[in-house]
């Protein structure tokens, strides 16, 4: 029997056509830099993104941590949303990386405000404050919501009137532009830097990119070493990097389908309420008007050959990606139906 996980679209394998590619990869030293096809893709997603250059990292946390080690020096002040991934999701890093300080700010919308910056930015010099060194921004943001490119630069404006630098967490960064209709560097133009995932919706096995100018990933480049990220014939794995952005930023518009499809199978669902305002991109947030157990949810899905995340608090996600097809959506949605009613 199949198996479905809708856990994360990071559970994504990689395509015949990648693992051939990574055969195939010429490769040379990264390090002395001089891997072709690790060459070639930071050429690719430069372009793609509208920026002097970039590099190939391990991770997103990975590019997002060495972003904040790049632009900041120690004891400075981040800007960010109080629920972004930077702060949620990583582990504490930037405190232990680029030892710096996170001022975050409250947007349950996931959007940064022009107003957040102007009240939270350290505008003079005093012993009692520390500098304002970067505003971060995130989209698609991990809410499952797309922040429009006019508020993006409402924000990235008022920063650079106090010449503080944006970076642009996109770890969903190809999502974001699928979802508003327009190129990825339509959004990165209201950033200076942009950390974005390979694998996730893309389907690389393993890898993103942090793109900016020159200088910029010249710094990056050399502190990628001190984080231990400096690789060797790394083109092995910066060869499904290349097919993700050439063919699989393609798809994504599959997988945006599809999670409206099952967003629409379960509204159905009496005691299902889907978060309607969160569905920009491939995920379906709901709550459930029932008690549940973690484990028992987790386990009722697993029996039937679904993966899924316990719920945070009482809201669930589902996620859509490469290997979730239409006709896996009623079957997640009768499980739905079937534990609700089993629970009831």
């Amino acid at each position: 029997m199949k198996i479905i996980d809708i856990r994360s679209d990071t559970v994504t394998k990689p395509t015949e056509e990648m693992r051939m590619a990574m055969y195939r990869a010429e490769v040379g030293d990264d390090v002395c830099g001089d891997d072709p096809t690790v060459i070639e893709l930071e050429s690719m997603a430069a372009a793609a993104t509208g920026k002097e250059a970039a590099l190939f990292v391990p991770s997103g946390t990975f590019g997002n941590q060495l972003a904040l080690f790049t632009h900041c020096e120690r004891g400075n002040e981040v800007i960010l949303g109080d629920n972004c991934h930077i702060v949620e999701h990583e582990a504490g890093a930037s405190s232990i990386i680029a030892g710096v300080q996170l001022r975050s700010v409250g947007c349950p919308d996931g959007v940064l405000t022009p107003d957040d910056i102007e009240r939270r930015i350290r505008k003079v010099i005093d012993p009692h404050f520390p500098k304002t060194g970067l505003v971060c921004m995130e989209n698609a943001h991990s809410s499952g919501r797309v922040i429009s490119t006019e508020k993006m630069k409402a924000v990235y404006n008022t920063a650079r009137k106090y010449g503080v630098p944006v970076h642009l967490d996109g770890a969903r960064l190809f999502n974001a532009a699928v979802s508003l209709g327009i190129d990825a560097s339509e959004i990165t133009q209201y950033c200076d830097s942009v950390m974005f995932c390979l694998s996730k919706g893309l389907g690389a096995p393993v890898g993103s990119i942090l793109a900016g100018s020159k200088d910029f990933i010249a710094k990056a480049r050399f502190k990628r070493k001190i984080m231990g990220g400096g690789m060797r014939q790394v083109g092995v794995l910066a060869a499904p990097g290349k097919i993700a952005i050439t063919k699989m930023v393609k798809r994504l518009s599959d997988d945006h389908q599809n999670a409206e499809i099952l967003a629409g199978m379960l509204r159905e669902i009496p005691g299902v309420q889907v978060y309607e305002d969160m569905l920009d991109i491939n995920m379906v947030f709901f709550n459930l008007n029932i008690k549940t157990d973690d484990n028992e949810f987790t386990d009722y899905f697993g029996k039937r050959k679904i993966i899924v995340y316990p719920p945070e608090g009482n809201m669930f996600r589902f996620v859509t990606n490469y290997g979730v097809y239409v006709d896996d959506l009623q079957f997640i949605s009768e499980t739905l139906k079937n534990y609700i009613a089993e629970k009831s």
